[in-house]
């Protein structure tokens, strides 16, 4: 079920001042993909998530739920959530601690007054689809926080909605649980092939499990792409830095033909990916991902982007080791192997491949 959402605007009054949460946002969520709203606290993506399911009303704008408009401010049309279709699986899981597993997933269809033989049917279907089967008669309270995900999460799929809404689900879980919640979360909603809408403020989780990821700031909707695309090829400096660690290399383009972007910076002279759609003369920031900066032993022969630098800081973090290196008048951080040959103090050749030497111009 495809979701539009036009010229949304949403505000706020806190201690007299006018807040804005929302600030004439246009979006589609395509049918049957998983759609991440990525961005930092207050940039508005939980109260876009609650104005889609209804829990906020707008004060400007249009929202449409497949072919039916479910919010129109010009046309005064506001569908209560009930009506929506949608179900929503919230940060704090609220699932009923009184209630056993069974009891907590069948409480929507009891709701509805579905006949008893359905409501065990479905109960039961969904709990083995979510690997809970024989835990029908588990009290909530004895359960791990990956298992109460999953019962949440039966709960919102039980009653078959249009959509699936979640609100950071995976945040109370530790690291290794999160990881493991999120790849089976993406294998289920994958298999389900229904919309799914997820807010986050974690970028490995919406690299990992989106379709497509829309990135907020303040209030807007800054960039919209897959997760590759996001991480690769935005040329937006908010996106860049937000979406993973990176580099900012301020310079000045130098040259700009169909094979380099050239960029002057503390660096020396930097070659980057072709059609970055800048000028000489440019102010520009160059993204180089610390995972790209690869240690030259020898001769470097030609290749362009090829620094002196001297090793100022190397931390050893298992996978892999973290180096703070000085290169002119400029530190960069690199993600080396935990095998790098390299000591603190140490003068090393560094290599980046133009092709992840991004231009950043917004």
């Amino acid at each position: 079920m495809e979701i539009r959402v036009g010229n949304l605007s949403k505000h706020y009054v806190s201690d007299g001042k006018r807040i804005t949460a929302l600030a004439n946002v246009d979006l589609t969520i395509p049918a049957k993909q998983i759609f991440t709203l990525l961005g930092p606290s207050g940039c508005g993506k939980t109260t876009l998530l609650r104005c889609i399911v209804g829990l906020e009303v707008p004060d400007a704008g249009e929202i449409a739920i497949g072919d039916e408009v479910v919010f129109s401010h010009d046309r005064n049309v506001f569908v209560p959530p009930e009506r929506r279709g949608l179900n929503m699986v919230f940060q704090s899981y609220a699932i009923w601690p009184h209630m056993t597993v069974f009891d907590n997933v069948a409480y929507p269809l009891e709701v509805r007054g579905l006949p008893k033989e359905e409501i065990r049917r479905r109960v039961e279907g969904t709990l083995k689809f979510v690997q809970l089967a024989g835990f029908e008669g588990r009290p909530a309270t004895r359960l791990s926080g990956g298992q109460q995900q999953r019962v949440a999460l039966a709960r919102a799929l039980v009653a078959e909605p249009k959509v699936i809404l979640f609100d950071e689900p995976l945040s109370n879980l530790d690291a290794k649980l999160r990881e493991e919640t999120r790849k089976e979360l993406r294998e289920f909603l994958s298999t389900l092939k229904i919309t799914a809408v997820y807010v986050t403020h974690d970028r490995l989780e919406a690299l990992s499990l989106s379709d497509t990821v829309a990135v907020m700031k303040d209030g807007r909707v800054v960039e919209i792409g897959t997760p590759r695309q996001i991480y690769f090829d935005s040329d937006r400096r908010f996106v860049a830095d937000f979406i993973g660690r990176a580099n900012l290399v301020e310079g000045t383009v130098s040259a700009a033909s169909a094979a380099h972007t050239v960029v002057d910076s503390p660096l020396g002279a930097i070659a980057c990916r072709k059609d970055a759609g800048v000028s000489a003369g440019a102010a520009v920031a160059v993204c180089i991902r610390p995972e790209f900066i690869q240690i030259l032993a020898g001769d470097p022969g030609r290749r362009p982007n090829v620094f002196r630098g001297r090793v100022e800081s190397l931390l050893f973090a298992g996978d892999a080791c973290e180096g703070e290196i000085r290169v002119g008048g400029a530190v960069l951080v690199a993600r080396l192997e935990a095998t790098a040959d390299v000591k603190e103090g140490d003068d090393i050749l560094l290599h980046v491949d133009p092709a992840h030497c991004t231009v950043l111009s917004k």
